[in-house]
């Protein structure tokens, strides 16, 4: 396997993952039903050619051009969960996953998950990569994330400094940001490449194998 040329900026020991369009390829999913889940909470249905426009802008600027207020955005997630369940063995874990999984574990880093998907489609999707996990923070709301990253933390007994967030939305940095912890963006999720680097992410990984470089020391 070769590395990309690029390091990571300090050594991490705790390595925190969300989950969808991080490690699990949800995205074709989430769109196949968010027309189904307009009719049932009453908001803006997407058309087709419209999708990857809003992979360009913010959760939030999506809920303004959808019109969907903050207070319906709980029960429009549990919708998205329990729809998840019915299909979660239609729903794969990106290429490579399991293998970088192993390669952190074999390197001695904690691995943990923070995420708003429920802990029953998580770990029904990640299947036998569950046993890399010794944390998870499942349920979290769209825009608490943080909370839960701060819990993970106090029970993992890491710095912030030693820790990691790898997540694919403008949510998943701000997360991190308000914990004082890094943020690792992925390219291949929710949010679009050019969104994801105009936040200047601690770390880039263009492909699922590259999130092993964490492993290896600049020399």
């Amino acid at each position: 396997m070769v590395f990309s040329q690029t390091y990571p900026t300090r050594v991490y020991k705790l390595v925190i993952f969300d989950f969808d369009g991080t490690l699990a390829d949800s995205f074709p999913f989430f769109v196949s039903t968010i027309n189904h889940l307009a009719d049932m909470h009453s908001f803006k249905k997407i058309y087709l050619d419209e999708v990857e426009s809003f992979r360009e802008i913010s959760s939030r600027e999506i809920m303004k051009n959808l019109g969907i207020p903050v207070w319906k955005l709980p029960a429009i997630t549990q919708s998205f969960i329990k729809l998840m369940k019915v299909n979660s063995s239609k729903i794969p874990l990106f290429d490579h996953t399991d293998e970088m999984l192993a390669h952190l574990n074999e390197h001695g880093i904690t691995v943990g998950l923070v995420s708003s998907n429920g802990y029953e489609n998580v770990t029904s999707v990640l299947g036998s990569s569950c046993r890399y996990f010794s944390y998870f923070e499942c349920g979290a709301s769209f825009f608490g994330k943080a909370s839960r990253l701060k819990q993970l933390l106090k029970k993992a007994d890491f710095k912030p400094s030693e820790t990691i967030y790898i997540g694919d939305q403008i949510t998943d940095y701000e997360a991190a940001r308000t914990v004082g912890i890094a943020f690792g963006a992925v390219l291949w999720g929710y949010s679009s490449e050019k969104l994801l680097k105009k936040l200047s992410p601690d770390e880039i990984f263009e492909n699922v194998s590259a999130i092993k470089r964490i492993t290896v020391s600049k020399k």
